[in-house]
C-alpha cells in the first residue's frame, strides 16, 4: 500500500483496511505507517461509506487529520441508488472530528485538481 502511494499516478487509496462488516475483518497492516506515508507522499484516504464497510473507522481518521492527511468521502456506489449511502460517510467522519477542510471533495474543481497527483 505504501509502495502504491509513492506512485505519481495513485492520489487516494480506496478502503485502506479492505474491512467488510461482519464479513472480514480489516487486514493486518500498520495503519500509523499508512497515515504517515499517505502524509509524506501527499496521498488522500477514502472514506468509505457503503455501510458494509464503513471503512476507514472513526479512530484512523482522526489519526489520519491529527497527521495533516486530508480524506476523500465516497459513496462507492454501484448503482445510482447507493449515492444516498454518502450520509454514512459523512457521520463516520464528523465521529472522526473531520471538518470540511479536511475533506478534499469538499473543494472546488480547480483546488481538488491541483491537490490530485497527474
Amino acid at each position: 500500500m505504501i509502495r502504491a502511494m509513492n506512485n505519481r499516478r495513485v492520489s487516494i487509496i480506496a478502503h485502506p483496511t479492505g474491512r467488510l462488516i461482519g464479513e472480514r475483518e480489516p487486514y493486518d497492516i500498520d495503519m500509523e505507517r499508512v497515515i504517515a506515508a499517505a502524509r509524506d507522499f501527499s496521498c488522500h484516504l477514502e472514506v468509505n461509506s457503503q455501510p458494509d464497510r464503513l471503512d476507514l473507522n472513526d479512530n484512523y481518521i482522526h489519526a489520519a487529520k491529527q497527521a495533516g492527511v486530508t480524506l476523500a468521502i465516497s459513496t462507492d456506489a454501484h448503482s445510482v441508488d447507493a449515492y444516498e449511502c454518502i450520509r454514512f460517510g459523512i457521520d463516520q467522519a464528523r465521529r472522526g472530528w473531520l471538518t470540511a477542510a479536511d475533506v478534499i471533495n469538499t473543494r472546488s474543481l480547480a483546488e481538488l485538481r491541483r491537490l490530485l497527483k497527474r
